[in-house]
């Protein structure tokens, strides 16, 4: 049975893909205005991209702007995310210190997700996930590859692992160098959600791998992520393009779920 993950109302793994925008900025000051500046945006998630932010280790500074987020934001759904540097992000971090960050994060309450990257380490994603479920939030597991894409066997390796670690969602983001490598991470993605049960997050990132980011209701991708003003990612759309795209597609494909 396909299982879908529901967060304040929006249901993560049926029907049109759910959009997530980014936010990334170094101060609380700037986190405010550019949260004030896009909260008309169409999106569904906003993801709160903290290894940008300067106070990131220190616990109540991160407390102070997780409420901040919870008040401009209302009932929208809030992701926190730090992406270390292995993966793309902005920060260096021992898996100690990184466990710590999003296990402060969700123990506030205020976040409803949290990502954890698999590659932190088994322990430390077990104990991400017990905070976060004791807490009320759901866990994103993610792997980026920002070289190259792995092979099928990798990339499902992965994201059964990330089951058995008991994340909710399984996320995936590779760099394609041809186009036979989005469609390995399509073929992945199809395959996983016919398999199992949990919602899948895929995309292949910059220009080549740009398909990715709107077939998600073709190939079973439960979110994808545009900007709204700084992109996080290459490849990334702009959120209402993208939101239009996502409605467009579903309807010329009969409105079917």
């Amino acid at each position: 049975m396909k299982k879908m993950v529901d967060i304040r109302g929006v249901r993560i793994g049926e029907g049109i893909p759910k959009i997530c925008v980014p936010l990334s900025e170094r101060t609380q000051e700037e986190i405010l205005a550019s949260a004030m500046s896009m909260r008309e945006e169409p999106f569904d998630l906003v993801e709160w991209r903290a290894d940008w932010y300067n106070d990131v280790t220190d616990p109540q500074q991160v407390g102070a702007t997780l409420r901040i987020l919870r008040e401009v934001f209302g009932r929208t759904p809030v992701l926190f995310t730090v992406r270390t540097s292995g993966e793309g992000g902005q920060i260096r971090l021992s898996s100690e210190l990184y466990g710590e960050i999003l296990i402060h994060a969700v123990s506030t309450g205020l976040a409803d997700l949290v990502d954890v990257e698999l590659f932190s380490g088994d322990e430390t994603v077990r104990k991400v996930v017990a905070a976060a479920h004791q807490n009320g939030a759901a866990v994103v597991a993610s792997s980026h590859d920002f070289s190259a894409t792995p092979d099928e066997d990798e990339l499902r390796s992965r994201m059964i692992r990330m089951r058995e670690l008991g994340a909710d969602i399984l996320k995936i983001a590779v760099m394609p160098e041809n186009r036979k490598d989005v469609l390995t991470l399509l073929s992945v993605t199809e395959e996983m959600t016919r398999l199992y049960p949990n919602p899948v997050i895929t995309m292949a990132m910059g220009r080549t791998g740009m398909i990715s980011r709107i077939c998600g209701e073709t190939f079973g991708s439960a979110v994808t992520f545009g900007s709204a003003g700084k992109a996080s990612a290459p490849g990334q759309i702009d959120v209402e393009s993208l939101d239009r795209i996502l409605h467009e597609l579903h309807e010329a494909a009969g409105g079917a779920n």
